[in-house]
């Protein structure tokens, strides 16, 4: 699991729960279930509007990533790479087809295939480059959608309590029911404004930092692979690579941990 994530999530409901109580007041009062469905229903409805069904359900089908550590580590992609080079340097890259079914990585896979099959370098460079960028772009539109979310739920959560307050104003004649009931109708402005603020922009930026490091992985993949086809020593391949590791004090010949 992601502590950074949970550890996030932990601490500012803890925080925002013990400021209400100490506040002298209760969970009862800001636990409104129609507020809560004017608001998740009103902000779900716009984001499936201005999306495809199928990017939405995309992006909260990819919400548990902001919540798990990523598996994969650059290290050891490093050294994978400088191993299928010292390969090829004594076998030659046709060699490298015995090692195609032990790849997980699709990315990696369809470029180490291509050098295989005899690709030139700019060729396979060009081909690779338009799979990266296409799934990149794809990529970029699920944080899009908690972005979308995060504008939308506090504008959502003002109409929730204008639509509270018409209820008052039904309730003029008793000054204690609506002094309950505006009280109520601000819950729906809570509910908005704290799940953009604690939820949906945080999910949208992590999201976006685990795509970058995809790209950046999907990067040294490509000019991995592009090196063994041309014949790169493995030493250097394994100094170039090693400027896209992000780990600070991490080498490549480090193991990971």
């Amino acid at each position: 699991m992601d502590k950074s994530s949970i550890g996030g999530v932990f601490v500012a409901l803890v925080g925002i729960i013990a400021g209400l109580l100490i506040e002298g007041g209760s969970l009862t009062q800001i636990l409104q279930p129609t507020a809560a469905l004017i608001v998740f229903g009103g902000t779900l409805g716009a984001v499936m509007l201005q999306f495809p069904l199928s990017t939405v359900v995309g992006a909260f089908r990819n919400l548990g990533h902001v919540f798990t550590a990523p598996r994969k580590q650059d290290t050891q992609l490093v050294k994978l790479l400088v191993s299928f080079a010292n390969k090829a340097r004594r076998n030659g890259v046709v060699s490298l087809d015995a090692d195609l079914q032990t790849i997980r990585d699709p990315f990696l896979k369809q470029a180490l295939m291509l050098a295989v099959d005899g690709t030139e370098p700019a060729d396979l460079r060009k081909i690779m480059r338009i799979s990266l960028d296409s799934m990149t772009e794809d990529e970029e539109k699920l944080p899009a959608v908690f972005e979308s979310a995060g504008g939308f739920s506090p504008t959502i959560g003002i109409l929730g309590a204008v639509l509270g307050l018409i209820q008052v104003m039904h309730h003029l004649d008793d000054i204690g029911e609506v002094g309950r009931g505006i009280a109520v109708a601000f819950v729906a402005t809570i509910y908005g404004v704290a799940i953009a603020n604690l939820f949906f922009l945080p999910f949208a930026g992590k999201m976006r930092i685990r795509i970058n490091n995809d790209h950046r992985r999907r990067e040294m993949m490509l000019e991995g692979v592009i090196a063994i086809l041309e014949g790169m020593n493995p030493r250097m391949l394994e100094i170039q690579l090693a400027g896209f590791l992000n780990e600070k004090g991490t080498k490549p010949e480090e193991s990971a941990a």
